[in-house]
């Protein structure tokens, strides 16, 4: 058996695009990719479940949270998630741009409040009530 065959060999074995010369270094590489994925895939299991308590989950459903970051972001009490969102729709949130404070450049500058420790229960609780108040104004002004 020649030098050339036991190249050809070890080359048989290895994935296509890998020389034998880089082929420790390739396997290090899938190693890194797969374990950072791993960790992408949990940190990602995570985070909803987190953001959601932290928003105001067990109060608000997930929908409600979802419309109080679209009111809050685009700085309009109108706009709602639409659930389920239509396939040929508009992308999430063109609706609202228009009414969004955000100064618009090459690096936007958002202009809403951040948000804290449950405080869209507050901002959903306070606008149900000014809506209340303000339905209950309208019967009295229109009863006779």
């Amino acid at each position: 058996m020649t030098a050339s065959e036991t190249t050809q060999e070890k080359t048989e074995d290895l994935p296509p695009g890998t020389t034998p010369y880089y082929a420790r270094m390739h396997k290090w590489i899938k190693r890194a990719v797969l374990v950072c994925l791993v960790a992408l895939v949990i940190e990602g299991a995570f985070t909803l479940p987190f953001m959601a308590v932290y928003y105001g989950y067990p109060t608000l459903s997930l929908t409600e949270i979802c419309s109080e970051l679209l009111k809050v972001r685009y700085s309009d009490d109108t706009l709602e998630c639409q659930v389920p969102y239509p396939a040929l729709g508009p992308p999430e949130g063109a609706a609202g741009k228009d009414t969004a404070q955000d100064e618009w450049g090459i690096q936007p500058v958002p202009k809403y409040d951040r948000i804290g420790w449950r405080e869209l229960v507050r901002r959903h609780e306070e606008r149900e009530a000014r809506q209340a108040q303000e339905a209950a104004q309208q019967d009295q002004a229109g009863s006779p």
